[in-house]
């Protein structure tokens, strides 16, 4: 039983909400204290006395507090009126303030690899289930941001986010912004015809704007096409070609190869939003995004120099993280959006059934112990890294919990 410095029982209904803002630390509370029902907010210090050295004595946005929670009772907490605040002791157990200590302090990563191989089946599930959802639920705000971008065209949002994970990392900032800039209105007018697709995608992207014959034929004509399209069209000024990164790329990842294929996608898929939002296998899926390029891009990975003749399809690997990136997120978000649950179950079950990925974070991981065997696993380590990992908030991570409860 929960008691207050005075001795009176406290009893938690509702801790309330998390405030990161200015103001008490939890919002609109239920506690019954000595039976008596308050609703109100929570403050939290390490020491009693933090109310004071704080000012909350003086701040009127404290005089909701109903119950003042504190690791070292050192002083009486007042409102502002002089009426005095319950408090509450909460003494942390040594332990856990060295297990806490060691978490923040340790540059191995994952800093909580010791308690992995203890943890249950049911532990490590519940928790990837949540950071899915997290997941999920940030990607689907990320695509509502450049859905109002796109005047709720979600046609034109999708093509966007295609676009950016067709930058596979390194430029999908570039492939993003260079995906805005287009005229997609006017590009539809000439869907039919591939080097005006590629007129328009390379031109806006601003690799056209070189001049010189060795250059060659094909870049000339682009070039002479483009000029003729924008002027046509009033297009927006082109991207700045030094947003595109080269270094330590392969060629079959330059931006020129991916720009190529895009082109060829969206030349030979109308309505691409449409039909893969209607795709029920990833067998179909893949092959609705699987492209290859114009023959000219068989045999070079840029304008200046040839290369020997290859087709330059997609490969699995990269249509696995265009499914997870692009089509996964868009179904759950739009199913979010016409309350369709079926869409919402079809992005968890592709997830689910697509590899792992294999990038450093999986990596660390799995060599700490912790398997991970589908996509649905890499999406939820990829969150749990970025939002808890990389922040050290080891306090709301449920591994981290784990940690600190340790003997």
């Amino acid at each position: 039983m929960l008691r207050t410095t005075s001795g009176e029982p406290v009893e938690v209904i509702d801790p309330g909400l998390l405030n990161t803002n200015a103001g008490p630390d939890f919002f609109n509370a239920k506690l019954k204290i000595a039976g008596i029902l308050w609703v109100g907010n929570i403050e939290i210090h390490s020491k009693a006395s933090d109310w004071v050295r704080h000012e909350h004595h003086k701040d009127a946005a404290y005089d909701t507090v109903i119950l003042h929670v504190v690791g070292e009772v050192d002083y009486e907490a007042h409102r502002t009126n002089g009426e005095v605040i319950p408090q509450l002791q909460l003494s942390c157990p040594d332990s856990v303030t060295q297990h806490y200590d060691e978490l923040k302090s340790t540059e191995i990563y994952p800093r909580c690899y010791s308690v992995l191989p203890s943890l249950s089946t049911l532990t490590i599930h519940s928790w990837f289930s949540a950071l899915q959802v997290e997941r999920f639920e940030e990607k689907r705000g990320a695509l509502l941001d450049r859905l109002e971008y796109c005047n709720n065209n979600w046609e034109n949002a999708f093509f966007v986010t295609l676009a950016r994970n067709f930058g596979f990392g390194l430029n999908g900032d570039a492939f993003e912004t260079w995906a805005k800039s287009l005229s997609l209105h006017a590009v539809d007018k000439h869907r039919d015809n591939l080097f005006q697709v590629e007129a328009f995608f390379f031109g806006q992207a601003g690799l056209l704007e070189d001049t010189g014959d060795e250059l060659g034929e094909y870049y000339l004509d682009l070039q002479k096409e483009y000029r003729y399209l924008a002027h046509k069209f009033e297009l927006a000024p082109p991207v700045d070609c030094k947003l595109w990164r080269f270094l330590r790329l392969r060629p079959g990842n330059f931006p020129h190869v991916r720009l190529a294929q895009l082109a060829f996608l969206y030349a030979n898929s109308q309505s691409l939003f449409s039909r893969i939002m209607e795709g029920d296998s990833l067998i179909r899926i893949k092959e609705i995004l699987c492209c290859a390029t114009s023959p000219y891009w068989e045999t070079h990975f840029n304008f200046r120099k040839a290369s020997p003749k290859r087709v330059k399809k997609l490969g699995e690997n990269a249509l696995n993280l265009i499914v997870i990136n692009t089509v996964i997120p868009f179904l759950y978000a739009y199913g979010m959006h016409k309350a369709d649950e079926s869409l919402c179950e079809r992005a968890t079950y592709f997830l689910e059934s697509l590899k792992a990925e294999n990038n450093y974070v999986t990596r660390q991981w799995s060599q700490a112990g912790l398997p991970v065997y589908t996509a649905a696993d890499s999406q939820a380590l990829l969150q749990l890294q970025k939002e808890y990992c990389d922040k050290k908030d080891c306090l709301r991570c449920r591994f981290g919990y784990e940690y600190l409860k340790q003997r």
